[in-house]
């Protein structure tokens, strides 16, 4: 998507930011494991997006909730300008750091330091469960650029493999209630909203190699693990660990291959010039 001078987008003042009090205590300790134990996104995914949000050379991509980088990296590319807003610091830190190509600021979902239709495609990977879905909607439709649109990742642990339903059960014992994507209560927001045409939805599996030091780190990167104390977060990760091990499929390969299923959602901003290319291809 072009017809626009290209220039990256201002930023604008910024709100104060305030974000869930799990998701700031468990990310501003667990930058190291993140960027170690999460995965990235498959090749075929990102295709889609792109594809669908009709990003090409000229256009201008903003990331919200961008972590560390792990999907920031792989939207950087040489003709398009890369936005990443993230709020941790610790976070922020390390995305700056790890993707020298991207544009990395400071801000919120519900507070987007950019100045109105000033980019042409929104993406959130693995974190729109976390925002607050109304006030973030109306944020990204304000930047938003006519014709512009918005996508959804995100990247689950495949359940349907015995070892990993078993870990993650450990896992979710821990939760109380955090926000997740898997009750698809995130949804609400859209069907209150206007703003948007309907979600489709396209999903895609890939696995992540990695080894037992690469799973404790995948699991204390979980913002409510990564929040408890030390000797409660200590023994999940053991006990996770103690799971893997005994399993004769892990056992025989030697390699610890963990199985993901990654959810893409998109749409349109509501009533903007591509929503009828949109609908002839569907």
């Amino acid at each position: 998507m072009s017809g626009h001078d290209g220039a990256p987008p201002r930023p604008a003042p910024s709100a104060p930011m305030a974000i869930h009090q799990v998701a700031a205590a468990g990310y501003a300790t667990c930058g190291d494991a993140y960027e170690r134990g999460r995965p990235g996104y498959p090749a075929d995914a990102l295709r889609e997006v792109c594809t669908r949000l009709r990003i090409g050379p000229g256009s201008v991509l903003l990331e919200v909730g961008a972590g560390t980088g792990k999907l920031t990296r792989l939207l950087v590319h040489a003709d398009r300008t890369v936005v990443a807003v993230e709020p941790v610091q610790a976070m922020l830190r390390h995305l700056t750091g790890a993707v020298p190509g991207a544009l990395a600021v400071a801000g919120t979902a519900e507070a987007i330091p950019l100045r109105a239709r000033s980019v042409d495609a929104v993406v959130v990977g693995t974190a729109f469960h976390w925002f607050d879905g109304d006030r973030a909607l109306e944020e990204i439709r304000r930047v938003l650029r006519p014709g512009g649109g918005l996508a959804l990742l995100w990247n689950n642990p495949d359940r349907d493999h015995r070892w990993v339903a078993r870990a993650w059960e450990i896992i979710d014992r821990h939760r109380s209630g955090t926000p997740g994507n898997r009750d698809l209560r995130w949804r609400d927001a859209f069907r209150r909203t206007s703003g948007f045409t309907a979600l489709r939805h396209e999903r895609f599996s890939h696995e992540d190699l990695t080894d037992l030091d690469g799973l404790r780190a995948r699991v204390a990167s979980i913002s409510f693990i990564a929040a408890l104390p030390e000797g409660a977060r200590q023994e999940v990760l053991a006990q996770v660990a103690d799971v893997a091990s005994s399993d004769p499929i892990v056992a025989r390969r030697g390699v610890l291959v963990l199985p993901y299923r990654t959810d893409v959602y998109w749409c349109r901003a509501a009533g903007e010039e591509g929503e009828e290319a949109d609908a002839a291809r569907r």
